[in-house]
This record gives structure tokens, C-alpha cells and sequence, in this order.
């Protein structure tokens, strides 16, 4: 019940998240390449080494800011309702 109840929360935190890496990744690209947009794969006009490092760049921005958002979210779930709305099994030991 606890997930269920979450979920319309983690979908909010999803697309609010989504935003935040877009505008960081947009300021983050700005600053490698001193260009304001970052290269698409079908552009003929760019190169492989800079569709391929604006893909890893943007890649890496997202998986951060979206664990980080999750977390947070998770995290205040918690505070506010005292029970975590995750996972809550212990980690593989190895």
C-alpha cells in the first residue's frame, strides 16, 4: 500500500528531475564545448567523437540527477510518513 501510495509522488519527482538534468546538461555542454546546443546523432555535420561525448555527458547528468532526486524524495517520504517507500531488503552480501 506504502508504494502505491508513493508512486503519483515519484512520477512528480520523475519529470521534475527530468527538467533539472536537461537544464544542467544544457549549461554543462555550453561550458565543454562553447556551443549552445549539443550535438544530435543525426546531424551530418558532426563528428562521431562529439555526438558520442555529448551522448556519455548527458547520460552521466541524468543517472545523477535522477538517483539523486529519487533519493530525496524517498528520503522526505520517510520523514513524513515514517515509512520508507522503497526497498527496504538488505544488500547483497558478497
Amino acid at each position: 500500500m506504502n508504494k502505491l501510495l508513493y508512486r503519483p509522488l515519484g512520477m512528480l519527482f520523475g519529470v521534475l528531475g527530468g527538467l533539472a538534468a536537461n537544464a544542467v546538461f544544457e549549461r554543462v555542454w555550453k561550458m565543454i564545448s562553447g556551443t549552445e546546443k549539443a550535438p544530435t546523432p543525426t546531424q551530418k555535420n558532426r563528428g562521431w567523437g562529439e555526438v558520442l561525448l555529448a551522448a556519455s555527458v548527458q547520460g552521466a547528468i541524468f543517472g545523477l540527477v535522477k538517483a539523486a532526486v529519487d533519493r530525496g524524495g524517498a528520503a522526505g517520504y520517510d520523514k513524513l510518513t515514517g515509512q520508507w517507500p522503497g526497498d527496504t531488503d538488505e544488500h547483497d552480501r558478497a
